[in-house]
């Protein structure tokens, strides 16, 4: 099956909490962490929240960056979106592992955009066509 992205869920424990908490600190290491992997910036939210924590986005051509930091947990939730071929998400995840000092990192990765045929099927001429939208029967929960 084809694939459209690669997303890596980064779960960052045991981190430097004075890190976590510094905005200009959190935001530098993602965008060296999106340069490393190769990535392409296009732009960068961050935002600080009191008594403490940030959130942040770095928007990249291929997809984005997000990072969530619970520095009173010593805990950080990393995001890394992308599509194509062209850059290393595992690369920026490694570096990100190091610079926020991460003792107990885990990491899971979901292909996004699951195409089961990736050549569509030739189609003759159609008198009458009908699409239903609507719920999907079943959600399958991955844990």
């Amino acid at each position: 099956m084809q694939t459209l992205g690669r997303h890596l869920l980064i779960e960052l424990n045991g981190c430097n909490p004075k890190i976590l908490n510094d905005i200009k600190k959190v935001e530098e290491i993602l965008v060296a962490g999106a340069k490393v992997a190769k990535a392409t910036i296009i732009g960068t939210h961050f935002h600080q929240f009191s008594p403490f924590g940030i959130s942040g986005v770095i928007v990249i051509a291929e997809s984005h960056l997000a990072i969530h930091t619970w520095p009173e947990h010593g805990y950080a939730a990393v995001d890394i979106f992308t599509c194509g071929e062209t850059l290393s998400p595992e690369i920026a995840a490694q570096y990100l592992v190091e610079k926020f000092q991460a003792r107990h990192p885990s990491l899971v990765e979901l292909r996004r955009g699951v195409l089961p045929n990736p050549k569509p099927a030739k189609v003759g001429k159609v008198e009458k066509a009908i699409f239903a939208y609507g719920r999907p029967k079943e959600l399958q929960v991955v844990s």
